[in-house]
């Protein structure tokens, strides 16, 4: 089967659809890529739309990359399927146009009034109307609607819903080679640590460190995170803080006043991996937001590829997808999220144990192959 994945997306900050790309490659599919990045972050496509003066500027952006994308598509050999990349609302039309007779799958990560909703730049009226449209036109235009968790199919139009797929985010490989380099590293200054045990004295174990990522948006409740540290006075954690975005400033309120918190405002994409798995946890979401109730975010599936132990919110998709590879807690506790913590950083064979569950669960669940399946099995279905 000869597989195009085709639109705007960029792997290097979106990698939902280079994951569903490799798992069809690890299941026989032939699969090309016509790709033109757009260049805009989802905070970027979402403020556009939320923003009416500034959609002529995307139009005209996505009009040089559509003009490359059809002339990049008609050189090719025809596919029997087309997959629509994340982000793909606008470019699953062009699809629609060029590919008129193929199926067409579009990965509908997220949903542009669910997403402006959540970042609170779309307070309803006209501009919810025309998210809304924008999702439903989007929707109509494909034949298959890839979605991440069962609730995000819940939310769809019921017309759509019977269309719809769930294909879990997974991990992409690199996590899992990062995780497994780490974990390398960690064995080798293991067996120098016991080959020195007679000569010098037992040291403190380091302190615990944990590590969010992301764009500090509502539904990843990064001020619950920093409050959760200031309530572990004297406790040995120290956190690390990566991205930047709406509630940065309320993490930083939120934090403790001591140096236990390093902020990174960016780590290039390709050192991303190696930075998490050098950390003993991962931290996940911790939003209480209607779609923070319904995600399994990316990085608890690559915190797990990367070996960290797992700590994140206590919801139906989450405790769904992840079980006993996490320690799940109350979204919006900080509290809650405090005593977990303390819990790893006082009993490290508890953490090595987290750890080894978390790792497990991806390899077994969350590799590019294993999460494509469903996807796999409808188009080769017959």
């Amino acid at each position: 089967m000869r597989v195009l994945v085709f639109g705007t997306y960029d792997t290097s900050s979106h990698p939902r659809v280079g994951i569903i790309a490799d798992g069809l490659r690890s299941h026989g599919m032939d699969v090309q890529e016509c790709n033109v990045p757009l260049g805009l972050d989802t905070a970027g496509r979402v403020a556009m739309l939320a923003q009416p003066w500034r959609v002529p500027l995307l139009l005209l952006r996505l009009a040089s990359r559509w003009w490359r994308l059809a002339r990049t598509a008609r050189r090719m050999p025809r596919p029997d399927v087309v997959l629509v990349g994340y982000l793909g609302h606008f470019d699953v039309r062009l699809a629609r146009l060029l590919f008129r007779r193929t199926p067409i799958v579009l990965d509908h990560l997220i949903s542009a009034g669910d997403t402006a909703r959540d970042r609170r730049l779309s307070g309803g009226g006209l501009k919810q109307v025309l998210l809304q449209a924008i999702d439903s036109g989007a929707l109509k235009a494909a034949t298959v609607v890839v979605v991440d968790t069962e609730e995000h199919r819940q939310a769809l139009p019921e017309a759509d819903r019977e269309r719809a797929l769930v294909v879990p985010v997974g991990a992409p490989d690199y996590w899992f080679e990062a995780g497994a380099a780490a974990a390398a590293a960690r064995d080798a200054e293991n067996a120098r640590n016991a080959r020195n045990a007679g000569t010098v004295a037992d040291a403190a174990p380091a302190p615990l460190s944990a590590v969010f990522y992301g764009l500090f948006t509502p539904l990843q409740g990064a001020a619950v995170i920093t409050a959760a540290l200031a309530d572990l006075d004297g406790v040995p954690v120290e956190l690390t803080m990566i991205g930047h975005g709406q509630d940065s400033e309320a993490a930083r309120g939120a934090a403790p006043a001591d140096a236990s918190v390093r902020w990174l405002d960016w780590v290039p994409a390709a050192e991303l991996p190696a930075v998490v798995a050098a950390h003993d946890v991962c931290l996940g979401i911790f939003g209480t937001g209607p779609k923070a109730l319904r995600v399994v975010p990316n990085k608890v599936f690559q915190g797990a590829a990367a070996g960290c132990a797992l700590i994140t919110s206590d919801t139906e998709p989450q405790r769904r997808e992840l079980g006993a590879a996490a320690l799940l807690v109350p979204p919006g506790d900080p509290e809650a999220l405090a005593a977990a913590l303390r819990g790893l950083a006082e009993d490290r064979a508890e953490l090595d144990r987290m750890k080894q569950a978390a790792r497990s669960a991806a390899e077994d669940r969350f590799g590019p192959a294993e999460v494509v399946q469903p996807l796999v099995d409808l188009l080769t279905k017959g």
